[in-house]
């Protein structure tokens, strides 16, 4: 995808990652924990303009689950409250052992969609995730097993490596969707000139989502939008709407990147659209 595909009018697809499973209400009160809070908020980020939510699990404590039976209280409450948004797993695995990683994958029916990190990171100070090529294709082999599309999480110019490498031991289905993620620690870094070396070393024909942690957020959502990409926001990424002032929710800041989208010409995606360029299961 490139600045031709924003010319041609592809319709943005809005991802917004509702929770996480690092931080929680400590870092912002409106961040949803509960299934309930989940769903509503689901709900709320879709009639902002919102096609895809990501979704993390939390126990009662608030804390990360990988239980298949919490992700479906989490879907059943999505579906409650939500019209017809695509529902995308996290497999990312912050300290969490390979084998637990699949049981997001095992809900009734499966997500649409889900995560799958291409590599190793460090996250904060004590925060590590493995990713070694046999997870990756394990929960990969699972995905397809299920018709689950995978949404290739790129946090680094290594993991782009190991995207290429992937289509070389594995059959993707068409079109292959990566997110381009900007941030600190072993992440890319928050450099636009970064975002579009990172366009151009992608596959052929592989879709791009943008992801910029923290205060990059905006920026680079909006650079994604000019590229003929998608954008991801949420407050599992970001829990400020703007310097020193908290986000009110996630569907504030859906609602934002969808006025600059409108700004600059771009259709936001409607999960149906959503699906049809996605290629998913769901599409008609």
């Amino acid at each position: 995808m490139s600045y031709e595909d924003y010319l041609a009018d592809v319709p943005l697809i809005v991802t917004a990652a509702l929770t996480g499973g690092v931080h929680g209400k400590e870092a912002n009160p409106n961040l949803p924990e509960t299934p309930e809070e989940i769903g509503r908020a689901a709900a709320a980020a879709e009639d902002a303009g919102a096609a895809v939510v990501h979704l993390h699990a939390r126990r009662p404590n608030g804390e990360r689950s990988f239980s298949t039976e919490r992700f479906q209280e989490i879907d059943d409450a999505v579906r409650r409250h939500a019209d017809d948004v695509v529902i995308q797993h996290s497999t990312g695995g912050t300290g969490a052992p390979a084998a637990e990683r699949h049981r997001p994958l095992r809900t009734d029916p499966p997500p649409e969609m889900a995560s799958l990190d291409m590599g190793p990171l460090n996250r904060y100070d004590r925060l590590t995730s493995e990713n070694t090529r046999a997870t990756v294709d394990a929960l990969h082999e699972e995905m397809r097993a299920r018709e689950i599309k995978p949404e290739l999480e790129v946090f680094n110019d290594g993991h782009r490596n190991e995207v290429h490498g992937l289509l070389d031991r594995r059959d993707l289905d068409d079109p292959v969707y990566a997110t381009l993620i900007f941030g600190g620690g072993t992440l890319t870094r928050p450099r636009p000139r970064n975002l579009l070396n990172a366009v151009e070393d992608l596959p052929e024909g592989a879709l791009f989502n943008t992801l910029g942690f923290g205060r990059h957020q905006l920026p680079f959502a909006t650079l994604g939008i000019l590229l003929g990409g998608h954008a991801r926001v949420g407050l599992e990424d970001n829990v400020y709407y703007e310097r020193g002032k908290l986000a009110e929710s996630n569907a504030q800041l859906v609602e934002r990147v969808a006025r600059v989208a409108e700004t600059l010409g771009r259709e936001v995606a409607t999960p149906a659209q959503a699906r049809d360029v996605l290629g998913l299961r769901g599409a008609d």
